[in-house]
C-alpha cells in the first residue's frame, strides 16, 4: 500500500508530547481497555523515534504501539529501538499502513499541510474506527492543543499549557490545530473562547499568590460561568487543561 502524505520537517524533542500522552492515558484509557487487541499508532514521529518510545512507556504493558513515518530513512533510524510485537516502526501515512488501530496520535503533522487537506486526512485516519488525537505544540511542549476526531468528525478541543511558564492564555493561539488556527479572528468562536479565557486569567491574577494552578482553575471556572461548555473535572483543569465540545466552535 502506497503511503498517503508528504514528508514533513520531522523536528522533535524529548518530552515534547508528555501532556497529550498523559491526557490519552487518562481520557482514552477506558477505550483502550475495552479493545480486544489495543493498538496505538503514532503517525509522523519525525527524525527521532523518541516521542514514540515515550508514548509506549506511558501507555504501559498490554498496548501495542506502531510508529509510522512516510520517510523510509526515518523508519530505518528507528528500527534499532523496536521491540516487536509491542513496539514497531513502519513506513506509512494517512492510510495507516493498512492497520486498524484503536487510537491514532498525529502531532505537528497536519499543521504543515494546507487547510483543505485536513478533512480527507481525518477521514483516512479514522476510517477503521480509530479515535484520532490530532494537534500541535511548541518545541518544548509548554503550549499545546489538540482535537479528538471520530469517523472524520471533530468531537472535542483541548487547550493545554505548562502553567509555571504561562504568561497569558492568548499565546495558545499560536499552537492551535490546523483546523482552527486560520479561524482565530474576531467574530469567530475560537477567538471568542480564547478571549474569554484570557480575560478570566487576568481577572484571576490575585490568586497567583497561591500558585498558577489556582489561578488557572479560577480562569476555567469563569470561562464556564461565561457560558462555555467546559468539560472534564477540576483535576484536569489543575494540570493546565481546558476541554470543550468542538460543536461550540462551529
Amino acid at each position: 500500500m502506497r503511503p498517503i502524505g508528504a514528508i514533513t520537517r520531522g523536528t522533535t524533542n524529548p518530552n515534547r508530547l508528555r501532556r497529550v500522552d498523559n491526557w490519552i492515558v487518562a481520557t482514552l484509557g477506558a477505550v483502550l481497555a475495552r479493545a480486544e487487541s489495543p493498538l496505538v499508532v503514532d503517525l509522523g514521529y519525525g527524525a527521532s523515534p523518541i516521542t514514540t518510545l515515550e508514548l509506549h512507556r506511558r501507555l504501559g504493558p498490554g498496548i501495542r504501539v506502531v510508529g509510522l513515518e512516510i520517510d523510509p530513512a526515518r523508519v530505518a533510524v528507528a528500527q534499532p529501538f523496536a521491540d516487536p510485537p509491542a513496539l514497531e516502526f513502519r513506513r506509512g501515512g494517512f492510510e495507516l499502513a493498512g492497520l486498524a488501530p484503536t487510537v491514532v496520535r498525529a502531532f505537528n503533522v497536519l499543521r504543515q499541510y494546507d487547510l483543505a487537506d485536513v478533512p480527507s486526512a481525518w477521514a483516512a485516519m479514522t476510517a477503521t474506527g480509530a479515535v484520532l488525537v490530532e494537534g500541535t505544540c511548541d518545541e518544548l511542549g509548554r503550549l499545546a492543543s489538540w482535537v479528538t476526531v471520530e469517523a472524520g468528525v471533530p468531537r472535542t478541543l483541548t487547550l493545554a499549557s505548562r502553567l509555571s511558564t504561562l504568561d497569558t492564555p492568548a499565546t495558545l493561539a499560536e499552537r492551535l490545530p490546523k483546523c482552527l488556527i486560520h479561524h482565530n479572528v474576531p467574530g469567530r468562536p475560537i477567538h471568542a473562547l480564547l478571549s474569554t479565557l484570557d480575560t478570566a486569567w487576568r481577572a484571576a491574577a490575585p490568586l497567583s499568590t497561591f500558585g498558577p494552578r489556582q489561578r488557572w482553575r479560577r480562569a476555567v471556572e469563569a470561562t464556564r460561568a461565561a457560558g462555555w461548555p467546559v468539560l472534564d473535572r477540576p483535576a484536569r483543569w489543575r494540570l493546565g487543561e481546558l476541554t470543550v465540545p468542538y460543536s461550540c466552535l462551529l
